[in-house]
């Protein structure tokens, strides 16, 4: 069996290490924020290229979170693209702000810059560009587009940890940059975790009171806020990972050129990395027309293959509201037809590489 994601190979390797990280908040019994989630906040934010980092529950309280701070709410309207995780539009949703989408760029597969300015509104917000599977979205365009219309940037960054566009890491672009550790990214918590970096120190301080009640200090409520603290023990465990995170994101790179060097010739659509970007390598993502038949030829031979996404959210009945329809974007909807993602994380060999290569190449004769 060749597994998509393999976190015991990765526990493994690091054992030893976030075994004591782990005994040393057992010890302390700071098991919410505490010491070491914020050694991590700091360490992470200057990871990202950002002053400050706030860790929260989860990568949608970060974007939620991040949008409160942005004081956006009903009324107002937020620009993403609608090929991305649901939670990129329920965070939009939670603030009573509208989502409003335009289409992605179908090598990328993050929004479309040259869409955004005929969607633009009186009520337009903020604009929230995904770095999709690893790669980061056309920031410069971007970028000057909110420049041009008074606009904040808030990147959804959940699967870009270390990725960069023009040699500046994710996250520390925009705005606000927001962060998912959920145990199968690039940097991954043995539970839940997110983070918001910044710049701003007036969105710093509102995000730190909103995770925590509210509260500035115990009891002294400026706002209505919510439980999204970070756990000790996933800031600790994080702590540990971070400091891997450089060496597997260039076995996650060289296993992505190695997939594309086996596939070369093969006739199978692969991941384009963009000319300006670092790649990093969320996923190694193929496109197929025959995407059901191929993963269950795959399955029957031991490897195990994921999709990212089925559906684009404006397909989904619990986003109808919004009011698109099938057909209003083509280029996303056709890319959640047809994405595969092949098996890829830093233990991956080549031996398996190549054993999963073949399997797809007998599919494509």
């Amino acid at each position: 069996m060749i597994p998509f994601v393999d976190l015991r190979a990765q526990y493994a390797g690091i054992k030893d290490e976030v075994d004591r990280a782990i005994q040393g908040v057992l010890e302390t019994c700071q098991f919410t924020l505490g010491s070491e989630v914020a050694a991590f906040e700091e360490e992470f934010a200057a990871y990202a290229g950002a002053s400050q980092g706030i860790g929260v529950n989860s990568g949608t309280s970060a974007l939620h979170l991040a949008l409160l701070a942005a004081d956006i709410g009903p009324g107002d309207e937020v620009i993403t693209a609608p090929f991305t995780f649901v939670a990129t539009v329920a965070a939009i949703h939670y603030t009573g702000a509208k989502t409003v989408f335009v289409d992605i760029d179908p090598d990328s597969f993050c929004m479309d810059p040259a869409l955004i300015e005929q969607v633009i509104t009186p009520r337009t917000r903020a604009i929230m560009p995904v770095h999709l599977y690893g790669q980061m979205a056309e920031m410069d365009s971007i970028l000057a587009i909110a420049r041009r219309h008074g606009l904040l940037v808030i990147e959804d960054a959940a699967q870009a940890h270390g990725a960069e566009y023009k040699g500046r890491r994710a996250g520390s672009l925009g705005d606000m940059g927001c962060f998912s550790f959920y145990p199968g990214k690039n940097l991954g918590a043995y539970g839940e975790g997110g983070m918001v970096v910044t710049d701003n120190p007036d969105f710093a301080r509102k995000i730190r009171m909103l995770r925590d009640w509210g509260a500035e200090r115990k009891y002294e409520h400026l706002l209505k806020g919510y439980n999204y603290r970070l756990e000790g023990i996933q800031g600790a465990v994080l702590r540990v990972k971070l400091r891997h995170l450089e060496t597997w994101t260039e076995a996650r790179r060289a296993a992505g050129h190695r997939y594309d060097s086996l596939l070369e010739g093969s006739g199978v659509p692969t991941p384009r990395a963009m000319p300006q970007n670092r790649h990093v390598y969320h996923v190694y993502a193929l496109r197929t027309p025959n995407r059901q038949a191929w993963r269950d030829a795959l399955s029957a031979q031991g490897i195990q293959t994921g999709i990212h996404y089925p559906y684009a959210v404006h397909q989904l009945p619990a986003y109808a509201d919004l009011g698109y329809r099938a057909g209003d974007f083509p280029v996303a909807e056709r890319a959640a037809a047809e994405v595969l993602s092949l098996p890829l994380y830093p233990e991956i060999t080549a031996e398996m590489q190549e054993e999963v290569v073949e399997a797809v190449r007998r599919l494509d004769a």
